[in-house]
Order: structure tokens, then C-alpha cells, then sequence
């Protein structure tokens, strides 16, 4: 039974500005200095086309269940990855600073024994600690959701 699901994307207006950004002056580069050859033209075709659709496409996908935590990101995780409750010490959502404990937002190792960290886009996440002693957060925008379906 699902206790808790969200799905987050990257939606910040700031990083889709600097994309697109980079996307139109790729695109004037091409239509000023088109390459030359077929090969080459279909490589910066395929690069220009690729780079908005990457970031279109990422997702971060959490369920809870009575088993329990499921982590999916898309496109880097083929399948969800899975923590039981039994393999896990303590829970609970903290406010982090993304840039200065973990450099950034994705899928990234924290700074001074932090641990991993997936996340999308604000300060607020789930904090996992495991019986083996490794970290895990994972970033969420539904604080108060997310801790109401924690089972420890």
C-alpha cells in the first residue's frame, strides 16, 4: 500500500532560462557557421535537440509504503531503488543547504560525511540515516506529507 508518492521535476524559471539560453545561441552559432559536413551536422543537430530534452525528461520519483522507501531518478536510476524500514536507523526531514553541504542539486555526495543526496529544487529533504552507518536524503517538496508516512 502507498502511503506517500511525489514526483518532482526541474521546473526553477532560472535554470530553464540559462538552458534555453544556451539552446538559442547554439542554434544562432549553427544558422551564422553551419558545419560543413553531414556527419558534423547531424552530431550539433543531435547535441542542440538533446540538452533541453535531458533536463525535460529528469524526474524524481519517491514512494512510501509499508515495505518501504522507494527512489526512483529518472534517467539515471533504470529501476526504483529500494530501502527497507528493517535497514533503516532514523528518518526525518531536515532543512539543508543544497550548494554548501552537497554542491548542487541531482544526484550528488555531500560534503564532510553528509552522504549521498538526491534532490531537485529547494531545502527541504529526508533525512536517512542506515543501521550500516550510511546517509541518504532525498530532497522533496512536501515536508509535512512525507514525514506523516515515516514509520520509525
Amino acid at each position: 500500500m502507498i502511503e506517500f508518492k511525489e514526483t518532482q521535476r526541474f521546473t526553477q524559471w532560472w535554470l530553464w532560462l540559462i538552458l534555453l539560453g544556451s539552446w538559442g545561441a547554439m542554434v544562432f552559432a549553427l544558422f551564422m557557421d553551419p558545419p560543413k559536413t553531414l556527419g558534423s551536422q547531424l552530431i550539433v543537430g543531435i547535441l542542440t535537440i538533446s540538452l533541453p530534452t535531458f533536463f525535460w525528461q529528469m524526474r524524481l520519483i519517491t514512494r512510501i509504503t509499508t515495505e518501504g522507501i522507494y527512489v526512483r531518478f529518472i534517467p539515471f536510476h533504470f529501476k526504483e531503488q529500494f530501502y527497507s524500514w528493517d535497514s533503516i536507523e532514523s528518518a526525518q526531514v531536515r532543512t539543508y543547504d543544497p550548494l554548501s553541504e552537497y554542491g548542487g542539486w541531482g544526484i550528488k555526495y555531500g560534503f564532510n560525511g553528509q552522504g549521498k543526496v538526491y534532490n531537485i529544487a529547494g531545502d527541504q529533504g529526508l533525512q536517512l540515516v542506515f543501521k550500516s552507518g550510511e546517509k541518504l536524503l532525498i530532497g522533496t517538496q512536501k515536508p509535512v506529507e512525507i514525514q506523516a508516512a515515516v514509520r520509525l
